[in-house]
């Protein structure tokens, strides 16, 4: 019994600091979804690990602003939006573009993913059921209604900890899927070190995967979503350490979890000169290393990047347009439950007509970095008002992050604009 109780004792440390995560749990599920994993695994698959620099400004630069909007909320008692629209002079033409911005882009975002998730369940009901390989359209089309009907019931339910504890459990099986995965096919270390020296692949679709990785990685509604999370957590002024370390957390586990995810699709299918385009050659992605099993349990993290990422687009145009009127979300009004419902709907547009979800999920992604620079500008002008901020002042090194990360996003957009000209 000795010799048992300190594995105990890990093991319950373990499970007590994976739920003890605060809100970083939430810029977790809006940014390791299956927009990012299809990022990762096309950019992997392609371009090995070139992209990665990429990658590592997105997730430093996220977490700087994670962290300066924890503290804009902690200390001046606001939200986001109802923050621009109060105390900045064209705060409502701000936070309204914001609105329209942010909930397009994860809309679209919700169709891709309904559309990758259902793909991968009925994937996984194939290897089993050979049969279903004959009515694949219908199947995943039943898949995608009932995923997204249960999460919206669960919606109903209403209450931060609960969206919480759910999403813990699926970023936490997310994880360890691709970690367990990376153990059998792995990238060459200097590919790895290569892949921190910034450049653009210069082939058709490079300027199209940078833009994408930005926008699913450093995204606008993460930043905007927090101090909401923040406020749901029942954190106050005397958490702002507390605040700091959430914040940089999640930034690092966003940069590991999907560094990981590159490098597993780098490993098995780069070096075979193998892209992927569709779904199923995700699932294949450790086919030829590991057999079955393996494609099991990378189609189980790719689906709980899925699905930890349903509940954030299902709940961020409610929260949006909360926050612009009361700075206030309540989740059992009349105006929660039916633009959660109209999400419902617009979700289910991709699997209903077909639509080949990983095309809609990378062009989702490069949509979301335009909104980007007004959201960090705006966050810019409110920590730089004494009058707001009191007594507290921001640091020189956030400023300069801020700013780089303003200087960042205009670039990135720019590569956006011209990525979707020679897209169309």
């Amino acid at each position: 019994m000795e010799v048992d109780t300190p594995k105990i004792s890990i093991f319950k440390k373990i499970i007590a600091l994976i739920l003890g995560f605060g809100p970083g749990i939430f810029a977790i599920g809006y940014t390791i979804g299956t927009g990012s994993v299809t990022s990762m695994i096309v950019a992997g698959s392609r371009f090995n690990m070139q992209l990665l620099w990429v990658l590592f400004l997105s997730c430093l630069f996220s977490g700087v602003l994670m962290f300066v909007y924890g503290n804009y909320a902690l200390i001046t008692g606001y939200t986001a939006l109802y923050g621009f629209k109060k105390h900045l002079k064209y705060g409502k033409v701000l936070a309204v573009l914001i609105i329209i911005g942010v909930s397009f882009g994860q809309w679209n975002s919700l169709m891709g993913i309904l559309g990758i998730s259902s793909n991968i369940i009925f994937e996984i009901l194939a290897l089993n059921f050979e049969g279903l390989s004959a009515y694949q359209y219908e199947v995943v089309l039943v898949i995608a209604v009932v995923i997204i009907f249960t999460f919206y019931l669960l919606m109903l339910v209403g209450k931060y900890t609960f969206f919480e504890k759910i999403l813990v459990l699926f970023v936490t099986l997310m994880g360890f899927s691709f970690l367990f995965s990376l153990f059998f096919v792995q990238p060459l270390s200097i590919d790895v070190v290569k892949g921190l020296i910034p450049t653009i692949p210069d082939v058709p679709g490079g300027k199209m995967l940078v833009a994408a990785f930005v926008g699913t990685t450093m995204a606008a509604a993460t930043f905007l979503s927090r101090p909401l999370f923040v406020k749901g957590k029942g954190w106050t002024h005397k958490n702002l350490k507390q605040q700091k370390r959430d914040a940089i957390t999640a930034a690092i586990l966003i940069f590991m979890i999907s560094a990981t995810i590159m490098a597993v699709a780098a490993g098995a299918l780069f070096y075979q000169g193998k892209e992927v385009t569709d779904v199923l050659d995700m699932a294949n992605t450790l086919e030829p290393v590991a057999g079955k099993w393996a494609v099991v349990i990378f189609f189980f993290g790719a689906l709980s990047a899925g699905l930890s990422s349903i509940f954030p687009c299902l709940l961020i145009a409610p929260l949006l347009i909360a926050d612009y009127q009361s700075g206030i979300l309540d989740t059992n009004s009349r105006q929660f439950r039916i633009i959660t419902a109209i999400a419902c709907l617009v979700a289910l547009i991709g699997p209903a007509f077909n639509a080949n979800p990983i095309e809609i999920q990378i062009l989702s992604q490069v949509f979301n970095v335009f909104v980007l620079p007004l959201v960090i500008l705006g966050i810019i002008l409110m920590v730089s008002n004494k009058k707001i901020m009191k007594e507290y002042k921001t640091s020189l090194s956030v400023y300069i992050g801020m700013y780089a990360a303003l200087f960042f996003s205009l670039v990135i957009s720019y590569n956006g604009v011209v990525a979707l000209l020679d897209y169309f």
